[in-house]
């Protein structure tokens, strides 16, 4: 099994998918990173050797911001944000969408599970 930038890749599948479970790494990342080592795009983790696994890993680490490193660049951020006390820091801070997006109806999954008003009863369907 493979171990780049501290993540296990999985062995049966193609390196240009194995590469995105890397955190910080789309599709578009995978296959430049694939480009600039030279493979094939129908190659499999299984049949890297020890050398190509290197090439990839220091192509990695010299050009991108991974796992650790890019969650936490990402936690600086929102932190700056909110200690700056600007418009989206205050989304962050209390908990709704912070993009722009609608919270009238929809946003569940930011703002939690819905919590019953005291009185209001639901109308039921007959």
């Amino acid at each position: 099994m493979a171990r780049i930038a501290g993540v296990n890749i999985p062995t049966q599948k193609r390196v240009e998918v194995a590469l995105q479970y890397i955190h910080g790494i789309g599709r578009a990342h995978a296959k430049e990173i694939m480009q600039k080592v030279g493979l094939t795009p129908e190659r499999r983790v299984s049949d890297l050797t020890d050398a190509e696994v290197l090439q990839i890993r220091e192509a990695i680490d010299r050009d991108y911001t991974v796992e650790g490193d890019l969650r936490r660049e990402t936690a600086t951020n929102i932190t700056r944000l909110m200690d700056l006390g600007c418009y989206r820091g205050l989304r962050h801070r209390k908990g709704p969408p912070v993009r722009g997006q609608r919270t009238h109806t929809n946003a569940r999954t930011r703002k939690g599970p819905a919590k019953p008003i005291a009185g209001k009863k639901i109308a039921t369907k007959k």
